[in-house]
């Protein structure tokens, strides 16, 4: 009789075990039963994407003790390698040279200045053109000069675009040599009318401000000092605005050449033209081979060259010169990796 009840309480020990581990796999969830029964699915490995070379080099690592995410950084390159990376929405940044990343540093590190990459963000009441090319333009009673290779040039009433090649060693620059009303006059000049208080105030003030400009227009020079012109130190360049109005200079689509945009053209600097967008390339960042023979463009992680090639998932295409010959060079993220890698193509 014992026998037979030790037999039952055995019994039941073990069913009561198995129920009561049944009801654990139920509380655990999917990822947990896995892990007990030994049935764990094998991690699926991302793969590479398509723009992916066979010799990459390494740009970031984003693993070790940083374990950084590459979408939360904005990165910008020098012509000599060297890599700024900035933690989006945060003052930190990360140098990189030679595959070795340090950081974080502030804004306000020498180590970062050092990089003196032209910023599109310029702080409230600073000129835009002293601010971001400092080592270039000056102003001094309201009107700029621009310092160059040695030279100056000016002085210029206005400054509509400023761009150095990838090399530093030309420059190019849209100037109007006289501004007939400054913005600090137009508003005074704003400011009588509306403070005008009859017609004839109102009116004497109109010729005043009329003979004012009349005469801002002779000692600047006659109606030619208000015309846009092109101001560069590259040799044996003539520029006619009447052929040339809304073009731009550009320095970054061709190595160690600044180009000009006019609407959907792609000219050098003596009018020449090289390329023309059409409506489907419309808003991609360009480039130009040395002999223009190859012409790329880049939008949306994609960079299409004319000689049909095509690839994605990438960012970061320039332009660069290593031992005397110029890359196409581009980044992606290598997920095998957890690194940013660089690929540079014959240009």
């Amino acid at each position: 009789m014992k026998r037979s009840i030790f037999l039952m309480l055995a019994i039941c020990v073990f069913t009561g075990t198995t129920i009561n581990s049944q009801g654990i796999l139920k509380k655990a969830g999917k990822a947990m039963q896995d892990e007990l029964l030994g049935t764990k699915p094998k991690k699926t490995e991302q793969p590479e994407p398509q723009c992916a070379c066979d010799k990459p080099e390494m740009a970031m690592d984003m693993g070790g003790k940083l374990q950084l995410d590459y979408k939360e950084l904005t990165i910008s390159i020098t012509n000599d390698g060297k890599i700024l990376a900035k933690h989006v929405g945060s003052d930190e940044y990360y140098i990189v040279k030679d595959g070795v990343t340090q950081g974080p540093y502030k804004g306000d590190d020498p180590r970062v200045k050092s990089f003196d990459i032209v910023s599109e963000e310029v702080p409230e009441g600073a000129d835009p053109w002293t601010y971001r090319y400092k080592q270039y333009i000056s102003v001094k009673d309201g009107k700029y000069t621009i310092s160059f290779g040695g030279k100056t040039y000016g002085p210029y009433g206005r400054i509509e675009n400023f761009t150095v090649s990838m090399s530093k060693d030309k420059f190019a620059a849209l100037v109007i040599e006289n501004i007939v009303l400054k913005e600090d006059r137009g508003k005074a000049m704003d400011e009588a009318m509306k403070n005008a208080k009859t017609d004839q105030e109102r009116m004497d003030l109109a010729m005043k401000f009329s003979a004012e400009m009349q005469q801002n227009i002779i000692q600047g020079g006659g109606p030619n000092s208000m015309v846009p012109k092109l101001v560069t130190n590259v040799e044996g360049i003539t520029f006619d605005w009447t052929k040339n109005m809304g073009a731009s200079p550009n320095g970054t689509m061709k190595y160690d050449e600044i180009l000009l945009t006019q609407g959907s053209e792609i000219k050098d600097l003596k009018g020449n033209k090289i390329y023309t967008v059409t409506t489907e390339q419309g808003g991609a960042d360009f480039f130009i081979s040395t002999d223009n023979s190859k012409v790329a463009w880049y939008t949306y992680g994609t960079l299409n060259i004319s000689d049909k090639t095509k690839l994605t998932e990438l960012f970061n295409p320039q332009l660069i010169k290593n031992d005397g010959k110029i890359y196409l060079a581009y980044m992606y993220y290598s997920p095998k990796k957890n690194a940013i890698l660089k690929c540079k193509i014959p240009f």
